[in-house]
């Protein structure tokens, strides 16, 4: 874990765009609310295939205007360079600086990804079209990516990323510090040398985490997966459990030396002000410039 330590910690929050008009005003109170607590700056992710490619830009632009720093995600998927190349464009004229470089998934119905078939050639694009415009984060995968053949080859994939170019990672979201302290001993074992901010899921609702979890293939584990099960409609006893267990987790990554922690929202206000208050970075400066 030395790699980590060496970094300033990072504290930010992530949103999907909004479908609906309901869904976008809700989205500017959450906005204005988690924006009080002064994360380093708010990721917007893109949909399967770019299905919210709009949406994602939109929501960039809300970000931007209320005054916070924004990071859209871009994807392999359904993109071409001429796509690709226009969005760049689009987010440098905007000012936006960050962005989160992903493959995606293959929506249903998709036979062939693209022009692009894995993310580091999605970061090497960009760093040959902009140099070093943007601060490019990608995704890193403690307990592994399940498409992944082995956890050497995982590992691979994820030093080809960073070779091609990415300044960071955020991982996909975990409840196993192990998993993670292994990930980094890995990389670090590579001679990869950039900051790895785990990404954090608050508990809410059991079955909406345990479907999430199936489909990204992030382990509940057992202790955990029936500690929740047993809670069964006492959904405000699994949340303060659930609260008591991430602050814990967050606890135990930022001791041992992780680089800051990237909240998933779902677009929801207290679960992420609850763990940012409980762990007390309330008036603490957590910017970082790119």
């Amino acid at each position: 874990m030395e790699s980590q330590k060496r970094f300033s910690p990072t504290f930010s929050c992530e949103f999907f765009p909004p479908r609906t008009p309901e869904g976008r005003e809700r989205l500017a109170t959450v906005l204005g609310e988690l924006g009080a607590l002064r994360p380093a700056y708010f990721s917007v992710t893109f949909g399967a295939g770019g299905s919210t490619r709009e949406g994602t830009f939109e929501t960039v632009l809300a970000i931007r205007e209320a005054g916070f720093e924004a990071a859209p995600h871009l994807s392999c998927i359904g993109a071409t360079r001429e796509s690709l190349r226009a969005i760049l464009h689009r987010y440098r004229e905007s000012g936006i600086r960050r962005i989160v470089a992903l493959r995606g998934d293959m929506p249903s119905g998709m036979h062939e990804p693209g022009e692009f078939r894995h993310a580091n050639e999605l970061v090497a694009f960009i760093r040959e079209e902009t140099g070093d415009h943007f601060h490019i984060e990608v995704a890193a995968y403690p307990e592994f990516h399940p498409q992944a053949t082995d956890a050497l080859a995982d590992i691979r994939h994820f030093m080809n990323k960073v070779r091609a170019g990415a300044n960071g990672a955020i991982t996909q979201y975990f409840y196993n510090v192990d998993a993670y302290v292994r990930f980094i001993e890995a990389c670090e074992g590579l001679g990869l040398d950039v900051p790895v901010v785990p990404g954090i899921m608050p508990i809410t609702n059991y079955h909406r985490l345990a479907r999430f979890s199936e489909a990204c293939g992030a382990e509940i584990p057992r202790w955990l997966r029936k500690r929740l099960e047993a809670f069964g409609d006492d959904e405000a006893s699994l949340r303060a459990f659930g609260v008591d267990v991430v602050t814990a987790l967050c606890e135990r990554l930022l001791a041992e030396g992780a680089p800051g922690l990237h909240f998933y929202t779902m677009n929801r206000t207290e679960p992420t002000r609850t763990l940012w208050r409980n762990l007390g970075l309330e008036g603490l400066e957590v910017r970082r410039e790119a």
